[in-house]
């Protein structure tokens, strides 16, 4: 029990100071400033090529989303996420050890083997396929749903509107990213930022106000076009439609996929999406209700 206070503690002390020189010192793979330009730069975007022209530009619940946009980001890793991944890996470590064996020993491969390029799409690849996975099951299982709905209480979409969620959705992800990723191992975790901001990326244009769909790249890439039509109040089935999370070719593959029409226009929302909290704190403490 000793050693996990100790992860717990060590968890806290070192992301506090991690968290600190990201946003006192500047460096080439800066979480913090990386997350601001991604932000701004699209911001810009919906400014400059409105597509639902009538929406202003500070839109309904803007200042909401940009604090869960930065609570989300950093401080929730703070308060919780951190702690609890490295709880989690050092639970599974013990476990395995129980029996005699190591991560490496379970290990499917590992794509360390490939060249580094080769080995981040790879990991990209497959974390996202985790990911569509995950978030069909959001939609799913009730009280998975009942947590993913504060994603989908979103009425104006905007570039923020991708980091409103509740604070147990990424545990969900992570619990359930965390086992398929070290059985493919290898991936040196200084490198993966540069998938985390193409994710980020591409979150934030997935939710934006600009009706890009990317030509043929839409059967490849999430885009704008298609995610509106996710978060649609009116859907053809009751478990939700257009999964992808950065890849579009998951929904295209196991027919998920669903762009009617033009939806620059359609109400956003859920079922009585009315009786839903509208203030952070119970948005956060609602599906504990």
């Amino acid at each position: 029990m000793e050693k996990y206070i100790d992860i717990i503690l060590n968890s806290y002390s070192g992301y506090f100071n991690y968290l600190k020189n990201e946003i006192f010192y500047w460096n080439w793979d800066n979480y913090f400033y990386g997350l601001i330009a991604i932000s701004l730069g699209v911001w810009l975007l919906e400014i400059i090529f409105p597509w639902r022209k009538n929406q202003a530009v500070f839109r309904k619940d803007f200042w909401l989303d940009l604090f869960y946009l930065f609570f989300n980001f950093f401080f929730l890793n703070l308060i919780l996420v951190i702690a609890l991944s490295n709880i989690t890996e050092q639970i599974i470590n013990d476990f395995l050890l129980f029996f005699g064996l190591e991560l490496t020993s379970i290990q499917l491969f590992s794509i360390s083997k490939f060249p580094q390029a080769i080995a981040l799409f790879l990991f990209f690849i497959v974390s996202d396929f985790i990911q569509w996975n995950v978030h069909r099951l959001l939609h799913t299982i009730p009280f998975l749903w009942k947590i993913h709905k504060t994603h989908h209480s979103v009425k104006e979409m905007g570039f923020a509107a991708h980091f409103r969620y509740n604070w147990m959705e990424p545990l969900v992800y992570k619990v359930l990213l965390y086992i398929p990723i070290i059985l493919i191992g290898g991936v040196n975790l200084k490198d993966v930022f540069i998938i985390h901001f193409i994710s980020i990326a591409i979150g934030h244009l997935n939710h934006a106000n600009i009706g890009w769909d990317y030509g043929f790249l839409k059967y490849i890439f999430n885009n704008p076009k298609m995610h509106i039509w996710h978060h649609s109040k009116k859907i053809p089935n009751k478990n939700g439609v257009n999964f992808g999370i950065s890849l579009s070719i998951w929904d295209y593959i196991f027919r998920t996929n669903y762009i009617p029409s033009d939806g620059r226009d359609i109400e956003l929302g859920f079922n009585d999406d009315d009786k839903f909290p509208e203030d952070f704190v119970k948005q956060e403490l609602f599906p504990l209700k």
